[in-house]
């Protein structure tokens, strides 16, 4: 590649790279505006941080959406890793093609139609058996887990489809259980993407709007909610302070998960190491035999 190609591709790449962050900085920026208006910068304040930490409502909206999220990624890695597992162990049984439509249904189905026939679910099943009582928290973490446990299903489906089966058949073969063999080498081996998976119901969870909307009741709120329904109002530094804060956790969250991959990373390359050097140290190098010695070894003594 010639060199006016190299920064035409670096100017895209910068291009690309404001286009996706610049709105980001932007919101943490006029987080500390001074201004009650989002679009006039007036100077530096943290004032709305301060206000923010007496907003009873957007805080309780916080709990709502950080507890229906922790439940949601628990239960979906629970539920979708099993199915992944099935999906990937047992490809061929009967119902087999009508089981995987239905786990891929919720990926391609809009998500109005998911919100409506819930709603009208959670409706009949008040009025025949009594419960729920109304829309709150159960209702919607039972339509983010519906939303979620395929997004888990497809990624362990995924990994255990790559994964060397000898492992697990060398297992069996030394007399270890199914389950022995699930939680002591499926498991380890599916691991990154149980978390993976975990991220992304928790993040899909949280930033839910379609289906809280429906599943969500008078007392209960999540935070989308709450933030939407002020921006219908007119946008002020407070909401970009909740932003800001959002991007903080995610982006210490991100870093942390960077740098403890780059350490197990580093600890696995040691060990390799330190394993190729003991076995090549355990071989020691048989020693040249000359001829003549070779020749009185075998010659018959007189």
């Amino acid at each position: 590649m010639n060199r006016s190609g190299i920064w035409i591709g670096r100017g895209f790449l910068t291009l690309l790279f404001l286009f996706l962050y610049l709105p980001i900085l932007s919101v943490v920026v006029y987080s500390f505006n001074a201004s009650p208006l989002a679009s006039e910068w007036a100077g530096f304040s943290t004032r709305w941080y301060a206000k923010l930490l007496q907003d009873d409502e957007i805080l309780d909206a916080c709990r709502v959406s950080f507890s229906i999220a922790l439940a949601t990624a628990c239960s979906s890695v629970v539920v979708g890793a099993w199915i992944g597992y099935v999906l990937a162990s047992y490809r061929r049984f009967r119902g087999s093609t009508l089981f995987a439509a239905m786990v891929n249904a919720p990926l391609v189905l809009p998500e109005v139609i998911s919100g409506i026939a819930l709603l009208l679910l959670f409706v009949s099943l008040e009025q025949t058996l009594g419960w729920p009582q109304g829309r709150g928290m159960v209702t919607i973490w039972i339509g983010h887990t519906m939303l979620c446990v395929s997004y888990v299903a497809i990624t362990v489906q995924a990994r255990l489809s790559s994964m060397d089966r000898s492992l697990t058949e060398a297992a069996r073969d030394l007399g270890a259980s199914p389950l022995r063999v699930f939680f002591d080498i499926t498991l380890p081996l599916i691991a990154p993407s149980l978390f993976a998976g975990w991220v992304l119901s928790f993040t899909i969870s949280l930033d839910d709007v379609i289906m809280s909307a429906f599943l969500s009741g008078p007392e209960t709120a999540t935070l989308p909610l709450v933030l939407l329904s002020r921006m219908r109002l007119g946008l002020n530094p407070e909401i970009n302070a909740v932003g800001s804060l959002i991007i903080g956790v995610i982006s210490l969250g991100v870093v942390g998960n960077s740098w403890y991959l780059m350490r197990r990373e580093q600890a696995q390359a040691r060990l390799l190491a330190q394993a190729a050097l003991h076995r090549k140290s355990a071989v020691s190098p048989t020693s040249p035999v000359s001829p003549i010695s070779l020749q009185s070894r075998l010659s018959p003594t007189p």
